[in-house]
């Protein structure tokens, strides 16, 4: 869990779910995400605040560079509470073989529009266009906002949205020309925040999560061998983590559970009441070609395990 959380910052950030619908997509928000994606996290942001353990962890992890989305929200005139029912954050390349990453969100709700645009003369604030697409700057952020229609708004920095609506206008691929993302997609839409992650970051998270045990010679024959990734986190009754790597190849899955393993036994060695707990929550599993992982605890437990060293070095 440590460096799966610490991977998936985005995710925590904005970990404040609890029973609440699941954090879909709508197709306009999905047309707009480009094809290179190495992580995409969906958030049902409409329902935050139920959950005092969600808020806990959030209130916790914040890092700064996601500070700025928030302000950006702030900034746009939305109330996120309010206003924004799903919000999504994509990390991707700006071309398939680049190793540079750009990140937009892709925020989703019913926003006074034309409040928000009356807000930004007021400000003095003017659009510059991206075709047809008015992108307005979003004071002392550095970030910027285009609002694609009055259910969907793209926000992030300047050439990441312009790339983002560069898909959205059909100028370059989109995600729904990406099987192995979108059948990742399928396999955890229907929760209420959820995460995928290509071959690349599926790769770079297992790298972190098994620690010494993933410079062993086992890993670096399975490493190419990881096809793909997904989770999801929900906060009704307790905490649940649920993470799946699919590898097309059930002899690489239980090889991938086995260094798992090994990596859980010895953090047990070493670690807290509460992180030994914690990994005592954790089970493992192999098949047909896919390791899977499945975390659940009470929230008393989740408050005590956050007050950990393993928390403390996850998030530093």
């Amino acid at each position: 869990m440590k460096a799966l959380l610490r991977f998936s910052i985005p995710v925590i950030l904005l970990a404040a779910v609890a029973s609440a619908p699941a954090a879909q997509l709508s197709t306009d928000a999905r047309g707009a995400i480009p094809h290179d994606v190495q992580q995409l996290v969906a958030i049902d942001y409409y329902a935050m605040e139920n959950s005092a353990a969600a808020m806990d962890l959030r209130n916790r992890v914040m890092p700064p560079e996601l500070k700025r989305f928030e302000e950006a929200l702030h900034k746009s005139g939305l109330n996120e509470n309010h206003d924004v029912e799903q919000l999504a954050f994509v990390l991707f390349r700006p071309k398939s073989s680049s190793e540079d990453l750009d990140t937009v969100g892709i925020a989703q709700g019913q926003f006074p529009v034309t409040e928000i645009l009356s807000n930004f003369r007021k400000q003095k604030l003017k659009p510059t266009l991206v075709r047809t697409n008015k992108v307005y700057p979003l004071a002392k952020t550095g970030m910027v906002v285009c609002f694609v229609d009055p259910s969907t708004m793209i926000f992030g920095d300047s050439d990441a949205v312009t790339r983002t609506l560069d898909v959205r206008d059909g100028m370059a691929p989109s995600i729904l020309t990406n099987n192995t993302m979108m059948d990742a997609m399928r396999s955890v839409d229907s929760e209420p925040l959820w995460s995928i992650l290509d071959q690349k970051g599926t790769q770079t998270m297992m790298k972190q999560v098994l620690g010494e045990a993933g410079s062993v010679t086992d890993f670096e024959s399975v490493r190419k061998r990881l096809l793909a990734s997904w989770y999801s986190m929900n906060f009704q009754h307790g905490v649940k983590f649920d993470l799946t790597i699919s590898t097309g190849d059930s002899f690489v899955a239980a090889t991938v559970s086995s260094l798992m393993t090994a990596a859980l036994t010895v953090r047990k060695m070493s670690g807290s009441d509460a992180e030994k707990q914690a990994l005592s929550a954790t089970s493992l599993s192999s098949d047909s070609g896919r390791m899977s992982v499945h975390f659940a605890t009470s929230d008393d437990e989740f408050n005590s395990l956050l007050q950990s060293p393993l928390f403390h070095s996850m998030v530093r």
